[in-house]
C-alpha cells in the first residue's frame, strides 16, 4: 500500500502536465493591433500680400485752444453782470460780461475835458501873442532877427505841451471809463466765476476764467515707433503754416454704454520730447466741438478723456496675420504640402492688439495655422481645414498643388 501512496501523486502531476501541454498547443496566437496616432484638425488660411493702412492708437485729454483769466484794470463795485456770466455759460465775442461802477471815472473824464479846454485856450492866447510880437518887431523897423523869447516861442511850446498833456489825460480818463465794462475778447465759455454783482474789485482781482470754443485741442503722446508710421506736420524755420499738411484723427469718447466720435486733425507737434515718458506730444484739433451738429452727440467737454486713432501710412505688399496665430518667441506654425507643421520665426514691422504686420520670412500661398496647437512639435501631421472644409485629397492624404504655392 505504501507504493500506492507514492505513485498516485506522481501520476496526478504527470496527468496535469500532459493536459497543460495539450491546451497550450491547441490555443491560437492573439491578434496584434497597431494603435493609430490621432491626427489633429487645424484651421488654416493661405498667406496673401496686401496693402495695409496703419492706425496709430493713443489717448489724451481735451483742453481749450485758448484760455484766459479776466482781471479788471480799474477799481470799483460790480453793478451789472450778463446772464451768460455764469460757470458753463456760453458768450459771444464783444459781449459785455460785467460792468463796474463808473461814476468816478465819468467825473474824471469831465475834469479832463475842462483841463483840455483851458490848455487849448492858453495855447491860442500864446499863439496870438507870438503873432503880435512879430508884427510889432517889423513895425519898429528892427533890422536884426527877433529872439525866440521875443517871439514867445518858449511860451508857445509850453502851451502846446499843455494841450498834449490835457489830451493824454482825457484819453486816459476815457480809457478808465471804458474799462468799467468788461468785454468778451472772443466767443467762449465761462470756466470759473469767483465774483458776482455787488462785489468790490480792484486791479489784480480775478473776475473769471474763460476759454474759447472755436476749437478744442487734445495732446496725444506718440512713441518713436509710432512716429515712424505717421505724417506729423513738423514746423521748420522760415516755413509758413500754410505749407503744412494735417493728418486725420478720429476721437472716441465712451459715455456709459454709448460711444461717440469726432473727426479732427493733427495740426502740430510740440517742440520738445516729454522727459519722463520719452514721447513726443502731437496736438489734435476739433473744430466747433460745442456745436449741435448731431442731436444725439453731446459736446466735447474740456477735461474729457478721449481715445484717438490717427490715420498712419499705407504699407504695400505686406502680410497681415492675426496676433492669436503668433506663438511665443515670435513664431508661427505653417502647414506644408505633406500636412506637417513647420515652425517659422518672424519679425514684425508693425503690430497692435489684434494683428501683426510682416514683410519677410514667409511666402505668399503658404498655409498659416490659425488653431492654437498645444505642445506643437516640428513635423507632426495635421488635418488642415479651410473655411470648414478639409484641404487634402482622400486618396493621397496630401494637399492639391493647385490650391497653394509652396516655398
Amino acid at each position: 500500500m505504501e507504493w500506492k501512496k507514492v505513485l498516485l501523486p506522481l501520476l496526478i502531476l504527470l496527468g496535469a502536465l500532459v493536459i497543460s501541454l495539450l491546451i497550450m498547443q491547441s490555443s491560437e496566437n492573439p491578434e496584434r493591433r497597431t494603435r493609430k496616432t490621432p491626427v489633429t484638425t487645424v484651421d488654416v488660411t493661405p498667406l496673401k500680400k496686401q496693402n495695409f493702412q496703419i492706425t496709430i492708437r493713443t489717448q489724451g485729454t481735451v483742453r481749450p485752444r485758448t484760455e484766459s483769466t479776466l482781471i479788471p484794470e480799474v477799481s470799483g463795485r460790480i453793478i451789472k453782470t450778463s446772464k451768460n456770466f455764469r460757470e458753463g455759460a456760453f458768450f459771444e465775442a464783444g459781449e459785455e460780461l460785467l460792468q463796474i461802477e463808473g461814476s468816478n471815472y465819468q467825473i474824471a473824464v469831465t475834469v479832463a475835458e475842462a483841463q483840455l479846454a483851458e490848455a487849448q485856450l492858453s495855447f491860442a492866447e500864446e499863439k496870438a501873442l507870438a503873432d503880435q510880437a512879430l508884427k510889432n518887431w517889423h513895425r519898429l523897423g528892427k533890422t536884426t532877427s527877433p529872439t525866440a523869447l521875443v517871439l514867445h516861442k518858449p511860451q508857445l511850446a509850453r502851451a502846446k505841451a499843455g494841450v498834449a498833456s490835457a489830451k493824454a489825460l482825457l484819453k486816459q480818463a476815457q480809457l478808465n471809463l471804458n474799462r468799467t465794462r468788461v468785454i468778451a475778447p472772443y466767443a467762449g465759455r465761462v470756466l470759473e466765476q469767483p465774483v458776482d454783482i455787488g462785489q468790490y474789485v480792484s486791479p489784480g482781482t480775478v473776475l473769471a476764467k474763460i476759454y474759447a470754443v472755436d476749437y478744442a485741442e487734445i495732446r496725444l503722446p506718440l512713441s518713436n515707433r509710432q512716429l515712424e508710421f505717421v505724417e506729423i506736420p513738423e514746423s521748420y524755420r522760415g516755413e509758413s503754416d500754410s505749407q503744412k499738411q494735417s493728418t486725420e484723427v478720429t476721437l472716441t469718447v465712451n459715455l456709459g454704454s454709448q460711444q461717440h466720435q469726432w473727426l479732427g486733425s493733427i495740426v502740430r507737434a510740440e517742440g520738445t520730447y516729454d522727459i519722463k515718458s520719452r514721447r513726443l506730444f502731437v496736438v489734435a484739433q476739433v473744430e466747433n466741438p460745442y456745436g449741435r451738429e448731431q442731436p444725439q452727440k453731446p459736446p466735447l467737454k474740456v477735461g474729457q478723456y478721449v481715445e484717438a486713432q490717427i490715420k498712419g501710412k499705407t504699407l504695400k505688399d505686406i502680410f497681415v496675420i492675426p496676433r492669436s496665430a503668433v506663438r511665443e518667441n515670435s513664431q508661427i506654425l505653417l502647414v506644408d504640402k505633406h500636412n506637417k507643421l513647420q515652425m517659422r520665426s518672424i519679425k514684425a514691422i508693425w503690430e497692435d492688439d489684434q494683428i501683426i504686420v510682416i514683410n519677410s520670412g514667409i511666402t505668399e500661398g503658404e498655409l498659416l495655422c490659425l488653431t492654437s496647437v498645444t505642445f506643437a512639435a516640428q513635423g507632426i501631421t495635421v488635418k488642415p481645414m479651410l473655411n470648414g472644409k478639409p484641404l487634402f485629397s482622400k486618396e493621397t492624404g496630401k494637399h492639391k498643388p493647385s490650391k497653394r504655392k509652396d516655398s
